[in-house]
């Protein structure tokens, strides 16, 4: 969700009558709601997971996608592919990674075509899609602290949130490591803000239900080293 203007952006994903996610967005004077839907998803967009992010200057950028159940391995050419491989078959290749794209002032649709969220090891390099402990997997997220921009992800099968800093919104990102260790469930998906000058995450497990499929959220002080790092959270300790 965003808010311009005294107006609440909700963002979405849902499938077309083709059956492929786009990404709708629906509006509302209260956060609580009711939200009216634009009757059309925004143009040129795909897969899942949507968040937007405002800078400092005023301008808004949607970063979003996912790999398997997204399916962004479908979409490596701009347009849909049937039967596309996914990074996991490539793993020597640079892996998918999530999309980004300015928004427009209404902030009904992209300015732009989508471009990759690039993540880069320490070698300079984009991370390959055999390095499933650190590439980008689904649950996009971004924020800025102290001028530093923190691209903030979910790693999917092998369960961690990474993160990785940049300059601009735009990246590059350089990878810096893990802030949430594995939790209850499958994977988590998670949002990072800042209030009451503490930083906090809040982030999705399965200890009430025991059920992969039926979440409930949590939320934790985040903190911080001196270099700009993020201390590791374990959610069993934490």
């Amino acid at each position: 969700m965003a808010l311009r203007n005294g107006t609440y952006y909700l963002y979405f994903p849902g499938r077309d009558k083709q059956g492929h996610f786009r990404i709708g967005v629906a509006t509302s004077s209260n956060p609580m709601g009711p939200f009216k839907a634009e009757s059309e998803p925004i143009k040129g967009s795909y897969s899942i997971d949507p968040a937007v992010f405002t800078d400092t200057d005023g301008q808004s950028y949607m970063y979003f996608g996912g790999i398997w159940g997204g399916p962004l391995e479908n979409w490596t050419t701009g347009h849909f592919v049937a039967g596309s491989t996914t990074d996991l078959r490539q793993d020597d290749k640079p892996a998918l990674t999530a999309k980004m794209a300015k928004l427009t002032p209404d902030m009904k649709q992209f300015a732009e075509p989508p471009s990759d969220v690039v993540i880069l090891g320490e070698d300079g390099k984009p991370l390959l899609g055999g390095d499933h402990d650190r590439r980008f997997f689904e649950a996009s997220w971004m924020f800025r602290r102290n001028g530093v921009y923190y691209f903030t992800y979910s790693t999917g099968d092998t369960h961690f949130l990474a993160y990785a800093t940049g300059k601009s919104a735009r990246g590059p990102f350089q990878y810096r490591g893990h802030f949430l260790l594995p939790v209850q469930g499958w994977t988590t998906h998670h949002s990072i803000m800042e209030w009451g000058g503490k930083w906090w995450l809040f982030y999705a497990d399965t200890q009430l239900t025991n059920k992969n499929h039926l979440r409930n959220a949590k939320v934790t002080e985040l903190h911080f080293n001196a270099d700009g790092s993020i201390q590791t959270v374990d959610p069993f300790r934490d």
